[in-house]
Parts: C-alpha cells; structure tokens; sequence
C-alpha cells in the first residue's frame, strides 16, 4: 500500500480536513481527546506561534496517518499542535496502514529541511514511538512528567471497589460537611451552559490560585477562547464532562473533564477558596470517578503532574516521554 504525504500549511486547510480528521481518530486505538480536530483546531486558532506544517498521510485518497507540527517562529523546530496545554500528545495513524504510514512521516521528515523535531507528552502508548527514525538525524526519547492514572472497574459501589478506604472517608466527611450547609448537588452542564461554565470555572480558577499569590492557568485571555471554541464540538461528540458542584443553591466548585472510549480524564477544577472547608475539589472528582465507572471506564487519568491528592484516590504513576529528532549523524 503506497502512501503519499500532504503538506497543509494554512487554516483553510485543516478546516477543510476535519471531516476526515475525525474518521482517523476514531480508528486510531490509542487516540485521546487532545488529538481531535476539536481540540487542536481551537488551540491554533487561539495561539498560531508559527507556522501550520500539518502532514496528512493518504492512501488511495483516504486520510491514513496525520502530524499536526507547526514550524516554531524563531527557532525554526517543528512542535507539535497543541503543545503546553494538551496533557497527552501523538501522531494519528490507521492501523490498518500504520507500517506505511509511519515510513511516509519519517521519510518527509528526513526530506523536509527542519533540522529539529519535537514530540513531547507521548504516553507509553503513543503511535509516535514506533516512527522511524529519519535518514539523517540522530533521536532521543527521555522520560518526562508522570501522569498518575486510577484503574478503576464498574459494579454496584463504583467507588468502593476502586479508591482506598481512607479517601473514602474523607470524601464522606466532606459530603457530610457540605450537607450541613445545603442541599449538595454535583450537577452535569448542558450544552447551552458551556459559556456561563466557562465564566464560573475562571473566576473560581483565579480565586483559588488569587489566594495563593499565583495567577494560575487560566490567567491568559487566549485560554478562554481556545476553551470556547474546542468545548461545543468535543460535547457535540459526547467527549466533554463538565460538572458545577451546588451547596445549599450556590456554585462553589467546578469541574472540566474529558472522556472516551474506556478513559476518563481529569483536565481541570476550580472551588471557591472560602468553601475549602467542605473540600468542593474532593467531592466532584468523586463524582467524575463514580460516573466514569458507571460508563464503563476502565481508566481515570488525573493527568500531568505528581500532586499528592491523585495518589491519595489510589492512581498510579504512568510516565509521559519525549522524543527528539535533530538532524546529524547517529550516536
């Protein structure tokens, strides 16, 4: 089976490319939603700091492999789409043709005259590491951040039977101090809600990081549109779970998650800091990881980072890693 790469190097193009972008994905195994055309799309659209160098690999006129890289302004290296904020990152590729698309990817980069090329965030699963290396350059693949992961199973206590008794209990103490303040409701966000969610996520965001001196993550104006552009179509597709915890008739806490297929993923929280005492935060992921369970998940990522709190839910180190590609002889 021949493969012939196309370059895209415009907007127009990778619009014109979602349809088949979103066809790749779903046959992709290991595709999470931070490769879909939702995603990704929305994050250039909000930040461009480059130069679009998308290669869509096709055979017989069907999208079979797809590395969505832009050409750093300045430095000139290829990164992929999506980095900094994106917590898993990969290359699509259909595995029913995957031997020959890779081959297509590694032969483009070897021919394309950028001298560096960076994939970072690649779980252990990623497509990514069974590319080739390039004719020409000499690669590196390093462990990065890890990314703690809670297995988890359905049955009739979906809690129980996946987090640790202590963080059970801590998660009981919580709803019991929540309780004595109101009713206490983790209530799913419609799709016409995602704006109001967006403005409650923020402000919560920067109250709690506000009070800590920090400005926290979602300080930057281009965030909220890239949240507003990505978060209608991932929910279109049923890959948004967005949560706002209620106590007593009042929104205190707020939950932005993301799943498909057998993987939950905890993206991003905010409470309110004057409610820490009834652990807002606690109290949603239990939410999160009770309804990913009942879903039929069998896995809830907590995402980059080592924070205590994840491993106190029972999740596991997985390590992301990063490969590099520079142009020179082999070592």
């Amino acid at each position: 089976m021949s493969c012939a790469v196309e370059i895209l190097s415009d907007r127009d193009e990778l619009a014109g490319l979602v349809e088949d972008w979103w066809s790749l994905w779903e046959r992709a195994p290991a595709a999470s939603p931070f490769q879909t055309p939702a995603w990704l799309g929305a994050w250039w659209s909000a930040f461009h700091p480059g130069r679009l160098h998308v290669l869509a690999v096709r055979s017989g006129g069907m999208l079979v492999g797809l590395a969505p890289f832009y050409i750093e302004d300045g430095s000139g290296r290829a990164l992929p789409i999506g980095i900094s904020i994106s917590d898993y990152l990969d290359i699509l590729i259909d595995p029913a043709a995957s031997g020959e698309a890779l081959t297509a990817i590694s032969s483009h980069i070897s021919g394309s005259g950028v001298p560096h090329w960076l994939f970072p965030d690649l779980p252990p699963e990623s497509a990514a590491l069974d590319l080739p290396c390039p004719a020409g350059f000499r690669e590196a693949v390093e462990p990065s951040d890890p990314c703690p992961v809670l297995a988890i199973g359905s049955g009739p206590d979906p809690l129980g039977g996946n987090v640790p008794a202590r963080q059970l209990r801590k998660l009981r103490m919580a709803q019991n101090r929540a309780g004595r303040r109101g009713r206490v409701r983790a209530r799913a966000v419609g799709a016409g809600e995602i704006s109001q969610f967006l403005d409650l996520l923020i402000d919560l965001h920067g109250k709690r990081w506000g009070s800590r001196g920090e400005a926290g993550v979602l300080a930057d104006p281009r965030l909220r549109l890239f949240h507003e552009a990505a978060l209608p179509a991932l929910a279109e597709r049923g890959l948004a779970h967005l949560k706002i915890l209620e106590i007593g008739g009042r929104a205190v806490g707020a939950y932005y998650g993301l799943r498909s297929g057998q993987h939950a993923y905890a993206y991003l929280g905010g409470f309110d800091p004057d409610d820490a005492f009834e652990s807002p935060g606690t109290i949603l992921i239990g939410a999160a990881i009770a309804d990913a369970a009942e879903a039929g998940a069998g896995a809830f990522h907590f995402l980059r980072g080592g924070e205590p709190y994840k491993y106190a839910w029972g999740a596991e180190d997985r390590r992301n890693c990063v490969r590099t590609f520079r142009r020179g002889a082999h070592r």
